[in-house]
């Protein structure tokens, strides 16, 4: 009889591949790709009546994956549940716990935070109990949500529009976003001059002085300092015949250095990423949506295949808010540095998390092996993966450099009852510098070599007229920062907040700039702020972030907490809406087609599986249509267009326009190109074209 194997279950695919190559015939290593257990889609699933009780039930299209679990657990001698290392994953693994008959309390769940063989060895080595505050906190988000989502929504369907939705973090950021419009829509320029002069230190010749021009600003003017304006001041100088008397002064005067102020800067290095900052700069430097970022992260985490190393995770868990490092990473990472750099490179790596609330179970984002280097194993990433695992390898090995160091000089310089300043500076030291470059560091303006008392000569004035200018719209970047500071959602929440404000029309994207549609602004302004403040508001939607937190720390029950918003609020707020709101209808784009029924303008549409043409004389007339999105290819089959198409849950597909006479579709577009070994029609499978026909292996560069 064979000897029994371990089971350890892990959420993705991707994963158990990892370990399984760690772990050996020894041990059985499978996925539950996710929940196995989850709240339904087709309703609330939440007993309200019976203190929020969640109904559970088996996720749909999973029967045959559990049923493979729970034979692998009959024959297995021990199981290890190693989902993630957060709420989820601990909830996760709760689950199957009740699906498999295992008992919480016994040590069957291990976690680690790199996916290595130490990390894993370790971790099987060490198992524990369910942590049952954390699943409390998962729960606990999970019913709030499903409270808000399910309670708001209706009323959103009936008053103002199917498909629309509501919720507790997107709404706040909505929000968010809407103000920021208002203060852009409501911003009164204030005019303003700003005034400097070219001087030089040489006095003798024009072709001297070239090489010794500097810039100062006026800054005072008789010993006041002068005032620029915000929303509190008025700017000193802001009429036109006042900036022009002062140039003229200037540019008839003669010019003195006051006094010289020299000293050593330190520009220290930042702290590692958390998953916010990670978001952040990989959207200012890399530009990719936060989104993208994080399911690159996850490829990075679970693992894959580098040349001469195996099958190995490459980053340590990326949903974190910790600048925490262990030791022994530090350790190794100073080392790097001092062999590579020497030890004046070598920085003390001391950071400290800034918020209260950070929850420090996980370590900040860094290499799983800093030895891994970026350019060693770049060609066995994907371009987009090299780029954002030499931006997180960059940040950790400079968080463990020494500062950069500059020789900064200030002068000041008079002419008559003017007092003017000029500064510069000089990189020393580039320290962390060497690997992270600070893009919006200026470059060096070295002052020429001055002495207290000598007169400057005079080359140029600028008198320059300004505007204050409006508070700038959000990036994703920046209001994932903005999110963040206020303490709304949390690491795992940022990422999908900007796809789903997109996704239900509320906010459209110009470039990068993140701006309200009539949609949203409707749905802010008419309805949350006037029915559902709460919902809307930062300093509430924090404050019920700090009582979910509390959950997890065991201290506060999580139905205690949303018992508290529901019956405090949220119940009464959903009745009144009901009763008391009048109908607001969505602004309605009309098109030049007209109803084939009835005559009236066909409306463009937005619905959950995407845009449709719908008569504008609904309900009376209730005439729709797709909207066919062609993909240019014609099918192989009849002759007719492939089109973009969407199944029930929402995924696009391409398939053939002449359906159900033929029922031809790809899951990848197509192109009208043939493969040229089996003829059939090649896709897109992201920088290559893969052949459609399974049974084919040809693969092409785009």
């Amino acid at each position: 009889m064979a000897a029994k194997r371990s089971l350890v279950i892990v959420e993705s695919p991707s994963k158990a591949r990892t370990i399984s190559k760690f772990l050996g015939s020894r041990y059985n290593v499978m996925a539950s790709v996710g929940h196995v257990r989850d709240l339904p889609k087709s309703r609330m699933g939440v007993k309200i009546e019976d203190n929020f009780e969640p109904e559970y039930i088996n996720v749909r299209g999973k029967a045959k994956l559990i049923k493979e679990l729970k034979e692998a657990a009959e024959e297995a001698d021990k199981i290890y549940l190693a989902t993630d290392p957060d709420r989820e994953g601990e909830a996760i693994s709760w689950h199957i716990c009740g699906i498999l008959g295992i008992d919480p309390a016994k040590a069957n769940r291990i976690e680690f935070h790199e996916i290595t063989k130490p990390a894993v060895t370790a971790a099987i080595e060490n198992p524990r109990p369910i942590n049952l505050d954390l699943v409390d906190a998962q729960q606990g988000r999970r019913v709030i949500d499903r409270v808000v989502g399910y309670g708001i929504s209706p009323v959103l369907w009936s008053k103002v529009s199917r498909g629309l939705s509501a919720g507790r973090v997107q709404s706040a950021a909505l929000k968010i976003i809407c103000d920021r419009e208002d203060l852009i829509d409501n911003f009164e320029p204030k005019t303003y001059f700003a005034i400097s002069v070219d001087l030089a230190s040489d006095t003798s010749t024009p072709q001297k002085q070239k090489k010794t021009t500097f810039n100062a600003k006026l800054e005072k003017i008789g010993g006041k300092k002068i005032v620029f304006p915000d929303e509190k001041h008025d700017a000193t100088i802001r009429l036109k015949e006042d900036a022009d008397k002062i140039a003229k002064d200037l540019t008839e005067g003669r010019y003195f250095v006051d006094d010289i102020d020299k000293k050593q800067t330190l520009t220290r290095p930042y702290a590692p990423y958390t998953t916010s900052v990670l978001q952040q700069d990989a959207s200012v430097r890399l530009g990719f949506a936060p989104k993208k970022t994080m399911l690159i992260a996850q490829q990075l985490y679970e693992g894959m295949n580098i040349k001469g190393h195996g099958h190995v995770g490459l980053i340590t868990y990326m949903r974190t808010d910790s600048v925490r490092v262990n030791p022994q990473a530090d350790a190794m990472c100073k080392k790097l540095v001092n062999e590579r750099f020497g030890k004046e490179y070598v920085g003390s790596g001391a950071f400290s998390n800034k918020s209260q609330n950070t929850q420090d179970a996980h370590e900040a984002i860094r290499p799983s092996n800093v030895e891994l280097l970026p350019e060693e194993i770049e060609s066995s990433l994907n371009p987009d993966q090299n780029k954002l695992y030499k931006l997180i390898w960059s940040r950790f090995v400079a968080s463990r450099m020494a500062p950069a160091v500059y020789d900064a000089v200030s002068a000041g310089i008079s002419c008559g009852k003017y007092g003017l300043r000029a500064n510069g500076r000089k990189l020393v030291f580039d320290g962390f510098l060497k690997v992270y470059n600070i893009t919006s560091e200026e470059k060096d303006k070295q002052l020429p070599p001055m002495e207290k008392g000598m007169e400057l000569a005079f080359i140029d004035i600028h008198n320059e007229k300004r505007a204050t200018e409006p508070p700038s719209r959000f990036t994703e970047a920046s209001l994932i920062k903005e999110l963040e500071e206020k303490g709304i959602g949390r690491p795992s929440t940022y990422a999908p907040i900007v796809s789903t404000l997109t996704e239900r029309k509320y906010i459209a994207k110009e470039k990068k700039a993140l701006l309200p549609t009539d949609l949203g602004k409707l749905v802010t302004k008419d309805v949350m702020e006037v029915y559902f403040p709460e919902i809307v508001d930062v300093e509430f939607t924090s404050r019920m972030e700090e009582d979910l937190d509390k959950v997890a720390e065991g201290q506060t029950e999580w139905k205690k907490v949303i018992g508290d918003y529901y019956n405090g609020c949220l119940k009464e707020e959903i009745s009144k809406a009901r009763s008391q709101m009048e109908r607001v209808p969505a602004k309605v784009e009309l098109t030049d087609e007209l109803c084939p029924n009835c005559g009236k303008p066909l409306a463009l549409k937005h619905g959950r599986f995407g845009d449709f043409l719908a008569c504008s004389g609904f309900p009376e007339c209730r005439y729709t249509r797709s909207i066919i999105q062609s993909t240019g290819v014609k099918c192989p089959r009849c002759g007719k267009d492939i089109i973009v198409k969407r199944s029930r849950k929402g995924k696009t597909f391409y398939g053939c326009s002449g359906y159900p006479e033929c029922d031809q579709v790809y899951w990848y577009k197509p192109v009208q190109k043939e493969c040229p070994k089996c003829g059939s029609l090649l896709v897109e499978r992201g920088r290559s074209l893969v052949c459609s026909n399974p049974d084919c292996d040809h693969r092409e560069k785009k």
